[in-house]
């Protein structure tokens, strides 16, 4: 039988994949040529990046020019961060009316939680098994129970685990529901400052330096990068750093070549996806906002990680176990966090204090413990107007930090921080100046648990 085959024969079965229209426009162009069925056009020749102003080098030292930043956007709230706190305060402040703009660094939105495989739903119990994360991050629980492999061990008193792909879709699907604007590959780098006011914020993009205007602006980027260069009071703490990686094929374990020997470690825990365990790493406590740190870690550990996976194959019975997927964000926990008006501390926690001023209410680890309430006061800076907090870098002392950081707990930190924008937003007020009341009748409006 001939294996050549016919320009007509080679159409066709692109033409099967949805691939032959952008074929058949290439044919007149050059019929002796090999085509590669892409196509590509030229959008400006001979062109000089606009809006330059290199920095130059001044007796020794690199400056850096003043120049006009073009402004890409202008809204009511904007949303600078999308991870699992960033998404809420989205959602939360589109649906009390504002207009939202949502800016993220990476292509997708959950943050640790999708991009850094921290799959989990940790911290949302306590004693009883009482859940007391409400409001947004339940409807996602719930639409996640409603879709084919989503979501696993979804049960009173339990703690979930998702998939990461299934989450990163649900999390598009919200967003575009509430019409929310958004701006992916966008990393915040700086605070728009109208004396001792946050106004918005710059970033930078394959577009370059653009800036976006904001009556409030929520920094819910987890390393607190905004209200840090708005000049807000923090704390720099260290913390462990790893990398979360999957491993598949574990449902193909030979248990005849295995035996009774010990397992190889790590396996991981399991995933909703057949075969597929999700593999934490706690790592060795460093700063995680030191760029030669963070590079060392990410080779660290993907070499550790890569060593490991083949040392279990070389394991009599699990051959097939393969790694595949290194989270594409390494796990940093810790590393700036806000000096509030309040500081959660741990005290607060035992005693079972109650605030005036609640916008939420933590849990547990495994339902070891009662509730606590969190202060709206330590979703704000001392000093710096028209910022919230949100997420893991709120106001919270050394022994809080593993609590705060918790999947559940970033969403009720960022629902409250995105409810009180909007309300900001509306009353042409200051987050310093806003009626708390208001603020409360939305989150419960939306769902969300106060005590």
């Amino acid at each position: 039988m001939s294996h050549s085959m016919s320009r007509r024969d080679w159409l066709r079965i692109l033409g099967s994949s949805g691939l032959a229209a952008g074929v058949g426009s290439l044919a007149g162009r050059n019929a002796g040529a090999q085509e590669s069925g892409f196509q590509s056009s030229i959008i400006a020749s001979n062109k000089i990046q606009e809006n330059r102003a290199n920095p130059t080098i001044v007796d020794g030292r690199v400056i850096q020019p003043q120049r006009e930043l073009p402004v890409l956007h202008s809204t009511d709230v904007l949303v600078i961060g999308g991870g699992s706190a960033g998404v809420c305060a989205a959602i939360a402040a589109k649906r009390a009316g504002a207009d939202v703009c949502l800016v993220e660094r990476y292509g997708h939105f959950g943050g640790l939680w999708t991009g850094g495989l921290v799959l989990i739903i940790l911290g949302h119990i306590v004693t009883g098994n009482k859940q007391v994360c409400q409001g947004i991050g339940e409807e996602m629980m719930r639409r996640l129970d409603k879709m084919d492999g989503a979501i696993m061990n979804r049960r009173p008193g339990s703690n979930p685990t998702v998939d990461a792909e299934a989450t990163k879709y649900l999390m598009v699907e919200m967003v575009e529901e509430a019409k929310i604007d958004v701006f992916l590959h966008c990393w915040g780098v700086d605070a728009i400052m109208d004396g001792n006011a946050v106004r918005g914020a710059v970033f930078e993009s394959k577009s370059g330096r653009q800036a976006i205007l904001a009556k409030v602006v929520v920094d819910a980027s987890g390393d607190g990068d905004l209200f840090a260069a708005a000049g807000a009071e923090f704390e720099h703490r260290s913390h462990n750093i790893g990398l979360v990686s999957r491993i598949a094929n574990l449902d193909r374990v030979d248990p005849a070549k295995a035996g009774d020997a010990p397992k190889p470690r790590p396996l991981g825990s399991v995933t909703p996806v057949r075969g597929v365990n999700w593999i934490n790493m706690r790592g060795p406590e460093v700063d995680g906002l030191d760029v030669a740190t963070l590079t060392r870690m990410e080779l660290n550990h993907r070499k550790f990680i890569w060593q490991s996976t083949q040392r279990t194959r070389q394991t009599p019975g699990y051959e097939q176990v393969y790694l595949t997927e290194t989270a594409p964000q390494l796990g940093v926990r810790i590393t700036r966090v806000l000096h509030g008006l309040h500081t959660l501390t741990r005290d607060d926690l035992r005693a079972g204090k109650r605030f005036p001023d609640v916008v939420g209410v933590g849990g547990s680890e495994n339902g070891q413990h009662d509730e606590w309430q969190i202060p709206y006061g330590a979703l704000l800076p001392r000093k710096v107007d028209n910022v919230l907090a949100s997420g893991r870098c709120i106001s919270a002392e050394m022994r809080m930090a593993d609590l705060v950081r918790l999947i559940p707990n970033c969403f009720v930190t960022g629902h409250a921080a995105g409810a009180a924008a909007a309300v900001c937003a509306a009353d042409g007020c200051t987050p310093r100046e806003v009626e708390v009341a208001k603020v409360q009748k939305v989150l419960k409006e939306q769902e969300a648990y106060l005590g």
